[in-house]
């Protein structure tokens, strides 16, 4: 029988079947191979003559997450606040990397936009909006829960972003009975106090399934090579080839096509000056 894993808590698995919710375990040969079930796994189920309930066999995965241990997800929506805590776009740039990497389309959600005056909204529009969708929304005020939801619909979607921008906030408006826990920002830290204690996956108003995870909020996600790093910016990745050295890496190079691209606002400012400093840590990781 075919399910999903939803939950998984103290070795146990809760997979959502024809038949309704099952609690199981996994064979012995998941251990053995070292294979590490997670929520969102497609998953064959059994159910034993004693009544108990085992996981044979899992499909193949789209992509797969170990902190936390996700998988098969369709679209980040990556959440900031547009004030409380005020946007740090290299952290930003960090969960769409992430996103790309995995080959998961990100969504962005600016929250709190009732925080900010509609010049200063449309000052964080502009850095993204040839490059990615965004929503502006308010968890306070509901405002752009709708088309988030319109987003969700029929796919599995992970919430991602740095604490406090409130995305447990967003997800209780999406998801009935979620109830989830949220936190405060930090007056010391201007962070958020993370809130989120296990892995689930729940069902959005409309359709489509969420993830509640307690990771993808952590600050050393970057794992990209300096190579590799400006094919995970869209806008960089579109002048791949055109500049007069192949293996040019956008900084000062003669006959750079990004560089002349940032001049002439063709690529934003902020994603180019995100993009350095991405490539500095990527150095710096490489060197220690």
């Amino acid at each position: 029988m075919k399910g999903l894993i939803i939950k998984g808590t103290g070795g146990f698995y809760y997979v959502k079947t024809a038949i309704g919710l099952l609690q199981a375990r996994g064979r012995g040969i998941f251990k053995k191979e070292g294979i590490t079930l997670a929520v969102g796994d497609n998953v064959d189920i059994e159910v034993l003559p004693d009544g108990d309930a085992v996981i044979n066999s899992i499909e193949n995965r789209k992509n797969h997450f170990v902190r936390p241990p996700i998988a098969n997800v369709d679209n980040f929506i990556v959440v900031f606040a547009a004030a409380k805590p005020k946007p740090n776009f290299t952290v930003i740039d960090k969960f769409l990397i992430m996103a790309e990497q995995s080959d998961i389309e990100p969504i962005l959600c600016i929250n709190k936009c009732d925080l900010v005056s509609e010049a200063e909204l449309k000052k964080i529009q502009d850095i993204y909006r040839d490059v990615y969708p965004v929503i502006c929304a308010s968890g306070k005020t509901g405002k752009g829960i709708d088309q988030l939801l319109r987003y969700i619909e029929g796919k599995k979607v992970a919430f991602a972003g740095p604490s406090g921008v409130g995305k447990s906030t967003i997800t209780n408006l999406i998801i009935p009975g979620a109830n989830m826990e949220t936190g405060t920002v930090s007056q010391k830290t201007d962070r958020g106090r993370h809130t989120t204690r296990h892995v689930e996956i729940f069902e959005a108003l409309g359709g489509g399934m969420v993830f509640d995870t307690p990771g993808f909020t952590s600050f050393d996600i970057l794992e990209a090579e300096a190579e590799e790093l400006a094919d995970y910016y869209p806008e960089i990745a579109a002048y791949k080839g055109q500049c007069k050295f192949d293996d040019c890496r956008h900084l000062k190079e003669p006959g750079c096509k990004v560089l002349e691209a940032v001049a002439g606002g063709r690529i934003h400012r902020a994603r180019y000056e995100s993009y350095l400093a991405n490539l500095e840590e990527v150095k710096k990781r490489k060197r220690y």
